[in-house]
């Protein structure tokens, strides 16, 4: 897939359907979401190795005190709270690893664990401009700051948390009950690279809150990392802990979608998405929106869309609930899920694209008409 997405990107360029001057400013634009989610993922690899997830896991058992269904509601906090102050991406990449790991450790079924993470780290992205990387592309055209973005999603952002905790707990009823047996201890081979790769994953949190730049944060972490293990434990460095298989699926992405809208894409979008500000104006540009995001990428989707809303506030928040909310329902909705089937494979849990959909279709819909009508209270 990547390959082919790559390639149809440089086709584009390279038959002139894309003018240089807009791949360009399309790899521009898109080329620190790149950055980060490298960095991101080294982060993530190193920690695993480092035993970091495997340790979080038996702290997150134990406070549970072996009931199931208090671990749950754990685990919707901290994805909640990590997908608010740390964007979603690092949600699917450092928690993925931490609620697999403990699934394991307790021997309890890892999907529903899995999904609930992955579906929090969409659903609980709408609160702050770095929640999301499409609201850090909103926020400038909005021209609100981290406090007014949260005034206007705050309560969508709550409605849509609690409808995830619904779906899940409906979904996995059976699953998510009864009692645990007691966590099997770690073996840690290094403290020392265990506290340092801690130390670097709970170190980021202030600086992404603190709106410095995302891709500079991420890539500090990682170079730290990868001088610890350089002096520790070289043999752990590889190029395969770069994901440039998914670097090179999103930029193939964003091209094709740039050259798509000059030759008509932007015409059609405008077209389903209508020209209205009003409520059902605003509902139909989130439906659009999602359904975009479920058929290409949610960011790709977002850049097309955003040329449609033309600046209007009202159709850009829809356009958010729409691209946050609605890549659900297939695998390669968002780049979240990407990065979560990822660290989802890397531990040996291999979720259907039926199976995931299935649970998108029951869940997103009703999701995302009562975050806009909590978007309408707040208007």
């Amino acid at each position: 897939m990547w390959l082919l997405a790559i390639l149809a990107g440089g086709l584009c360029v390279a038959t002139g359907a894309l003018p240089w001057h807009d791949a360009l400013a399309t790899t521009q634009r898109v080329g620190p979401i790149l950055g980060f989610l490298a960095a991101i993922t080294v982060v993530a690899e190193l920690a695993d190795a480092a035993a970091v997830f495997d340790v979080a896991a038996v702290g997150a058992a134990r406070v549970a005190r072996r009931r199931t269904p208090l671990l749950f509601a754990l685990i919707v906090v901290l994805g909640a709270v990590t997908t608010i102050v740390l964007s979603l991406d690092t949600t699917a990449v450092l928690l993925t690893p931490v609620v697999l790991a403990l699934a394991d450790r307790l021997e309890l079924p890892a999907e529903p664990f899995a999904m609930t993470t992955v579906w929090l780290a969409n659903t609980a992205s709408l609160l702050l401009p770095v929640s999301n990387l499409t609201n850090l592309l909103a926020v400038d055209q909005l021209h609100l700051s981290a406090v007014g973005f949260a005034a206007r999603m705050w309560l969508p952002a709550l409605v849509a948390i609690a409808a995830t905790t619904v779906t899940i707990t409906l979904a996995y009823r059976r699953e998510l009950g009864g009692r645990f047996a007691e966590p099997r201890p770690v073996e840690i081979a290094d403290p020392l690279l265990l506290r340092i790769a801690a130390g670097v994953c709970l170190g980021v949190i202030p600086l992404f809150v603190l709106d410095v730049p995302v891709w500079a944060v991420a890539t500090g972490g990682a170079a730290i990392l990868v001088a610890a293990f350089a002096v520790r434990r070289r043999k752990a460095l590889r190029f395969g802990l770069l994901p440039w298989r998914l670097v090179l699926l999103v930029e193939g992405l964003f091209l094709v979608i740039a050259t798509l809208g000059i030759h008509g894409l932007d015409t059609a979008l405008a077209h389903l998405a209508g020209t209205s500000s009003s409520d059902l104006g605003v509902l139909r540009t989130a439906a659009t929106s999602a359904v975009a995001s479920n058929v290409v990428n949610n960011l790709p989707s977002y850049l097309a869309l955003e040329r449609v809303a033309d600046g209007d506030p009202g159709r850009l928040l829809g356009l958010l609930l729409g691209t946050n909310l609605g890549p659900l329902i297939t695998l390669w909705g968002s780049l979240a899920t990407l990065l979560w089937r990822e660290r989802c494979r890397a531990r040996g849990l291999d979720i259907s694209a039926g199976r995931f959909a299935r649970l998108g279709l029951l869940g997103v819909p009703p999701m995302l008409l009562a975050s806009w009508a909590a978007l309408n209270v707040l208007r």
